[in-house]
């Protein structure tokens, strides 16, 4: 640009912040700019944990809600084509939750009551064995193992609650549980209302991306509950049925504790299928213990590369990474229930900000051919936008 004394005035300099940000390599300024990031979502991540912590009963109850309703939605909406109103089709469904509950655990205690006092003297017995063959194959005398046998029984002993804190434990629990109760049957009665709400004081540009994030959010939640029970279901069957082929003890406890192993991804079914070889081992000897561990591990791998993807499918599906960190994470912040309601928490979330993500990058493209909304555009690379 020339002066009307047909001078070329020099370019003024940035300076401040701005001129010393706009000097900087690119690629300090990215270090720079993704750091920042990085130490904001890692403080409000602690900042959610540290309210879970303090929350721990209440987010308990509501991820166990959440799951259940998933679970049970199919039949809530069964009872209301039949013509029943929301109320007695959520309340039915409450009680047949109920039912099954309560039915099962007074089957299985009157079939396994006795069987389950057993149990802890297998299992004695079965440490008793592999404490032996540890001392007779290992470089480890029998006075290391009681050492650390010991230290182990004061790290639990120094751990274990007071009688106070144990009391506390249990009204927490309880009041969880029926805080669940009333819970689950508000939400299978009016959760579809309370959706809708919540979408409509949602800003109208932002609407149809936060109703799209948590139908895909619902199904996925809804797919892991119930493929978690079909899947946790064969397990038990599976492995029970090779326990009573074999010929072990307490064939019905362990495939039980299987089942309830299963909804822990991972660590569950390792610590279940570890019981069951150890019972075996106790029972029956070595050959067993070893035809059980087969049985456990051609179940979990027919689980893990055929019953999972089949049933989960691709939507719910995590990396074993991921599921380990998600479980750890959640024991350290609440104990078993933690592991219990961590993975699907996770693949919600993962669901969700994947469902945003797509729709921005569908807006995108949108603006890029200026196309009006509603109309989703081909596939392919998004041509330049014209100048």
């Amino acid at each position: 640009m020339i002066d009307d004394e047909g001078q070329t005035p020099d370019r003024p300099v940035p300076g401040g912040l701005r001129g010393t940000w706009d000097r900087l390599p690119w690629l300090v300024r990215s270090v720079v700019m993704w750091s920042a990031c990085l130490v904001v979502l890692v403080a409000a991540l602690y900042l959610l944990g540290r309210i879970a912590v303090l929350l721990a009963p209440l987010a308990i109850a509501l991820a166990v809600t959440l799951f259940l309703t998933a679970l049970l939605d199919p039949v809530t909406r069964l009872l209301r084509r039949l013509r029943l109103p929301g109320t007695l089709a959520a309340l039915l469904t409450v009680l047949l939750l109920l039912g099954v509950l309560f039915g099962t655990v007074a089957l299985v205690w009157s079939l396994t009551a006795g069987q389950f006092r057993d149990l802890t003297d297998e299992l004695d017995q079965g440490v008793q064995r592999t404490r032996d063959f540890v001392t007779s194959t290992l470089p480890v005398s029998e006075s290391q193992l009681d050492r650390l046998t010991e230290q182990a029984r004061s790290g639990i002993d120094r751990s274990s609650p007071d009688p106070v804190s144990g009391a506390r434990t249990a009204a927490e629990v309880a009041g969880s549980v029926l805080l669940s109760l009333v819970l689950l049957f508000f939400l299978l009665k009016d959760g579809r209302a309370m959706w809708h709400w919540v979408v409509r004081r949602v800003s109208e540009r932002n609407r149809a991306v936060a109703a799209a994030a948590g139908r895909a959010g619902w199904r996925t939640l809804g797919a892991y509950s119930r493929g978690t029970m079909m899947i946790a279901l064969i397990d038990a069957v599976g492995i029970g049925l090779a326990l009573v082929l074999l010929g072990v003890p307490m064939a019905f406890p362990l495939a039980l504790i299987t089942f309830i192993g299963a909804f822990v991804p991972i660590i569950g079914a390792t610590v279940a299928g570890a019981v069951a070889v150890l019972v075996a081992l106790a029972a029956n000897g070595p050959g067993t213990a070893l035809l059980v561990l087969a049985a456990v591990i051609a179940v979990q791998q027919a689980e893990g590369n055929l019953l999972e993807p089949l049933i989960m499918k691709r939507q719910v599906r995590l990396h074993p990474a991921v599921i380990l960190v998600a479980v750890t994470a959640g024991t350290l912040v609440a104990g078993i229930a933690g592991a219990f309601v961590s993975v699907p928490i996770t693949a919600v979330t993962y669901r969700v900000v994947d469902t945003i993500q797509r729709h921005r990058q569908q807006a995108v493209r949108q603006e890029a051919l200026h196309l009006p909304d509603g109309v989703e555009p081909g596939p392919g690379p998004v041509p330049p936008a014209p100048a």
